[in-house]
C-alpha cells in the first residue's frame, strides 16, 4: 500500500510563488506513474501535472509554462513548482500514484490507485 503525503501549500499573492511536494512510502516509488491534481470548491477534480514511469510528462493548458513537475527517485518525492499563480488556481491539490510501468502518461482521476490527503494553495488578487 503506498502512502502519500503533499507538503507546502499555502497563501499567496498573484504573481507569486510556491513549491508543493508529496512524498511517497509504501511502494516502489520509481516503478510508479505519478500526477498533481487539483480541485477547487463546487468544482470537480481537475488534472494538473503529471509524469509517466518513463519519464514523460505533461501539463494542462491551463499550466503551461507556469508549472513545473519534478521527481526524485532517489529521494521518493514528486513536486510542483507553480509560478505567475493566478487567483483561479486556488484549490486543494492532490498528489497521486498509479502502479504502472508504461510509457503512458495519465491524466484523468480515475486512472489512479492511490492519493494524498491535499495541501490547500490560495492565491489572493
Amino acid at each position: 500500500q503506498v502512502q502519500l503525503v503533499e507538503s507546502g501549500g499555502g497563501l499567496v499573492q498573484a504573481g507569486g510563488s510556491l513549491r508543493l511536494s508529496c512524498a511517497a512510502s509504501g511502494g516502489t516509488f520509481s516503478s510508479y506513474a505519478m500526477g498533481w491534481f487539483r480541485q477547487a470548491p463546487g468544482k470537480e477534480r481537475e488534472f494538473v501535472a503529471a509524469f509517466s514511469w518513463r519519464g514523460g510528462i505533461r501539463y494542462a493548458d491551463s499550466v503551461k509554462g507556469r508549472f513545473t513537475i519534478s521527481r526524485d527517485n532517489a529521494k521518493n518525492t514528486v513536486s510542483l513548482q507553480m509560478n505567475s499563480l493566478k487567483p483561479e488556481d486556488t484549490a486543494v491539490y492532490y498528489c497521486a500514484a498509479r502502479d504502472d510501468n508504461t510509457i503512458l502518461v495519465f491524466t484523468a482521476a480515475g486512472e489512479y490507485d492511490y492519493w494524498g490527503q491535499g495541501t490547500q494553495v490560495t492565491v489572493s488578487s
